[in-house]
């Protein structure tokens, strides 16, 4: 089934990053393993305007993938607003992965700083995509500040320690009606699954492919942990008991 973020759809759950890989082209090629359609671009980290072979746009094919620039790397709400309008003018797209860091050791978001960005973005007509942290009140805050979907960590960005409070996870499921992304904190194939099987409408990783020993062969597996914990969520899983059951009928048996 397509997502639908604001007016973008996507068919493909599984967004990817463009940071720490060895080479641009494993890159690429971690891109189409992964079936990915839309990319993380970190505006203040790449030179927008390199065209050159060397330059890191020239390896994503737009046809095919979205660019969702982010503000990675802004400490105020306005320096994060001010680097989503230079993103839409270089990369033409109304698209932005919201940051707006409040500490430097640990990456957690100025929670205050995200909603006054988020607020003043959608006014000037961006599809905002705000990380923040698995706080339901402030995934409310952001809905009412009008962002497309909201994108909660599962951990620490670039930690891989997977998803560390999925009852929070599931609170902000519960609560909002936007899109939910979980974004950060993911180590491998089955921290994906479980956040599909949550209820999560797409997972954003980067560094647990571009780091892994075998870049490639983690994308693909990230994609299919992506589908099977999709369907997962969607098939419904049975009961968690505390004692066994049978799993054989015990009713209308033959034989004595």
């Amino acid at each position: 089934m397509t997502l639908r973020i604001g007016r973008h759809e996507f068919h493909s759950r599984l967004f990817l990053g463009t940071g720490k890989y060895p080479s641009p082209e494993v890159m690429a090629a971690c891109h189409a393993a992964a079936g990915t359609e839309c990319v993380t671009v970190a505006v203040r980290r790449v030179d927008l305007n390199d065209r050159s072979k060397a330059g890191l746009l020239t390896w994503i094919d737009r046809t095919k993938i979205k660019l969702l620039p982010n503000t990675a790397g802004c400490y105020a709400a306005a320096e994060a607003v001010r680097t989503a309008r230079l993103a839409r003018e270089a990369l033409d797209t109304d698209l932005v992965k919201l940051e707006v860091i409040g500490d430097e050791a640990t990456l957690y978001p100025d929670l205050a700083g995200l909603v006054e960005a988020t607020r003043e973005l959608v006014k000037d007509g961006f599809t905002v995509l705000p990380y923040t942290s698995d706080d339901v009140v402030t995934a409310l805050r952001l809905e009412d500040a009008g962002a497309a979907a909201v994108m909660p960590l599962g951990a620490p960005i670039g930690s891989g320690l997977g998803i560390l409070n999925p009852l929070n996870i599931r609170i902000i499921l519960s609560r909002v009606k936007v899109p939910v992304l979980v974004d950060a904190g993911v180590g491998t194939a089955s921290d994906v699954a479980a956040a599909m099987e949550l209820g999560a409408a797409g997972v954003l990783l980067n560094t647990a492919v571009a780091g892994a020993r075998d870049p490639v062969s983690m994308a693909t597996a990230m994609k299919l942990a992506c589908e099977a914990g999709r369907l997962a969520f969607l098939a419904g899983r049975i009961p968690k008991r505390e004692y066994a059951t049978p799993s054989s009928p015990t009713e209308g048996k033959i034989g004595p």
